[in-house]
This record gives C-alpha cells, sequence and structure tokens, in this order.
C-alpha cells in the first residue's frame, strides 16, 4: 500500500492505515514523510532520521488522537506566545493545550522552527547531522519529552526502519562507537521483565531501577538499559 499524497487529509487515510499492521502502518509513514523530513534537514539541519523518528513515536505513525485532529505530529503543546489554531488535548495533565494545524506539512516546519529558534536545543546544532544517537540523546536532555526512555526509544526506530539512510548515512553507526551505558536490550513479542532478567542474568528490580520503569508493563520495541 502507497499512500501517494504525502500531506493528505488524515480522516481520508485513518480508515485505510487502521486496517494494517503497525510495523506496515510505520512503513507507510516513513514512505510518506520521508521526502519531507529531507527538506527539512536541508533547511534547518535537524538529521531527518530524527525527525521521522519523531513523528513516528509522537504521532503513533500518524493514528494518534492528537495527529488526527489536529495533523500535530510532533506533540508541541502550544507554549508562550502561539498564536495559531489551538486544540485541547489529554497529556501529562487534563485538556492541555496543543498546537494546531491545517496541514501535516505546517506542522513538520513548525517542528524545524521550535527546535532551531529555542535556546535550550542549541547544542544539538553542533553535532554531526548523522549522529542520530547523540542527537536522540541530547533531546532527551534538553527536555523534550519527560518519557527516561525517549532516547532509546528514537534509536530503535531509526534503526528498524533504517531512517539513517535519509541522513545521506549507508549504515547505522557502529556498535562500538556506543557509550558502555547504552547498551540495551528490544523487548519482543513474549518477554516479561523475568524472562528478559534471567536472560541477562540480572533481577527484576535491576532493571525496573536501570529504566525508570513505573510498571512491569512492556511493549513490543521498547529499549530496556542493561547497564
Amino acid at each position: 500500500m502507497c499512500i501517494r499524497d504525502r500531506d493528505t487529509t488524515p480522516k481520508k487515510t485513518a480508515k485505510k492505515l487502521a486496517a494494517l499492521d503497525v510495523h506496515t502502518r510505520m512503513k507507510v509513514y516513513v514512505l510518506q514523510y520521508a521526502e519531507m523530513a529531507q527538506k527539512e534537514m536541508k533547511k534547518y539541519g535537524i538529521p531527518a532520521s530524527i525527525t521521522l523518528a519523531q513523528g513516528l513515536l509522537e504521532s503513533q505513525a500518524g493514528m494518534g488522537e492528537l495527529a488526527l485532529k489536529s495533523n500535530n505530529h510532533f506533540g508541541i503543546k502550544c507554549h508562550k506566545g502561539w498564536r495559531g489554531a489551538r486544540v485541547s488535548h489529554d497529556d501529562d495533565a487534563k485538556g492541555e493545550c496543543f498546537r494546531k494545524y491545517k496541514k501535516v506539512a505546517q506542522s513538520y516546519r513548525d517542528h524545524s522552527e521550535f527546535l532551531r529558534n529555542r535556546g535550550r536545543y542549541s547544542d544539538l546544532f553542533r553535532m554531526k547531522k548523522t549522529d542520530y544517537i547523540s542527537w536522540a540523546h541530547g533531546l532527551k536532555k534538553a527536555g523534550y519529552a519527560t518519557d527516561p526512555q525517549y532516547a532509546y526509544k528514537l534509536i530503535s526506530l531509526i534503526e528498524r526502519y533504517e531512517l539513517w539512510q535519509f541522513d545521506g548515512s549507508k549504515a547505522p553507526l557502529k556498535k562500538s562507537k556506543r557509550s558502555k551505558q547504552e547498551q540495551t536490550y528490544v523487548v519482543k513479542q513474549g518477554d516479561t521483565l523475568y524472562s528478559i532478567a534471567k536472560k541477562f542474568k540480572l533481577t527484576v528490580d535491576k532493571i525496573v531501577t536501570l529504566n525508570s520503569l513505573n510498571s512491569t508493563d512492556l511493549a513490543i520495541g521498547q529499549q530496556l538499559k542493561l547497564k
């Protein structure tokens, strides 16, 4: 399945996308918005892989409630000074104010300007555009998201769907370049905290502490720190 209109109205494609399995839906999203992410990279210097991974995660591959009702693919809240359209959405608190766009392309552009024009993200632009690992951790450190697993989720998406290729890279970053603290495990179907702990000779409590988990529930594709 291929959605040719890269900026089609979400409601027109939601029904078709809902019929797809999650993996296929993710791939469709990448095909649909890769060119847009590369255009933003060329103008603003943000890795296309990072933009796509954030879009996949924040919008649930275009199927999240916020994306469907407001074309907001990056979970950007109104913040002080926002004069555009807005929508109420439950997030960290009930009924929070989020930005609303007429087209998805406007969401992508606003995401670029949001990162480029805010001082707390300035350190990101000193990093290489091909270093998606540093960008992912930099976003988390700068406070883009409260999820302690945010950086690892972005990295997992980038490597699983080979998004690094849209940065101009010919291969993913080598494991030898990673920090020792980034030794992780990607949750697979059927995994439990107990089975993972047993596999790596750890305790469940150790994994919970390392990952700041609030529950024992795991999601397929979730990355867990092991050290």
